[in-house]
């Protein structure tokens, strides 16, 4: 039943870049855990469950179309040590996440079950784009110092 192919397409790419997203997040709590930031390692764990959550409903939604689960290979991301660094890496990937998943939605506008799992993660990782320009707004407001000493 799988009908339309190049929405299916897109499901699968939401899935490799989502578990990659979910890994990328999972490294990086643990490294802000490890440098006294529990703070920041507590959202990033959040994150990983939260995206892991959505890439398990993408996948059953594949299997509901027919679709055959792929484990594609995953480019290599990078790695911050500096959190103010990885803030700014990981806003830009929720605003360019952001831009392909509004393609798919629309894809999905007669699917309206991918519909609405497209459209709560959509408003999810605005969500988190929105936190991550306030974050950034506030470390050129308090300073880079100040901001850190929150995260503890």
């Amino acid at each position: 039943m799988a009908q339309n192919k190049e929405l299916i397409q897109a499901l699968q790419a939401i899935v490799t870049g989502l578990s990659q997203q979910a890994d990328g997040h999972n490294i990086q709590s643990k490294i802000f855990a490890a440098q006294g930031f529990s703070k920041l390692a507590d959202k990033y764990a959040e994150h990983v469950t939260e995206e892991r959550g959505y890439v398990d409903q993408i996948i059953d939604r594949l299997l509901d179309l027919g679709a055959d689960i792929k484990n594609d290979a995953k480019e290599a991301a990078p790695v911050h040590k500096d959190p103010v660094d990885w803030i700014k890496y990981d806003l830009q990937v929720s605003i360019d996440g952001l831009a392909f998943l509004k393609t798919v939605i629309d894809m999905a506008k007669d699917d309206l079950t991918t519909y609405d799992i497209l459209k709560d993660y959509y408003k999810d990782e605005e969500e988190d784009m929105y936190w991550g320009e306030q974050q950034l707004e506030l470390i050129d407001l308090i300073g880079k110092q100040n901001w850190l000493l929150q995260q503890l």
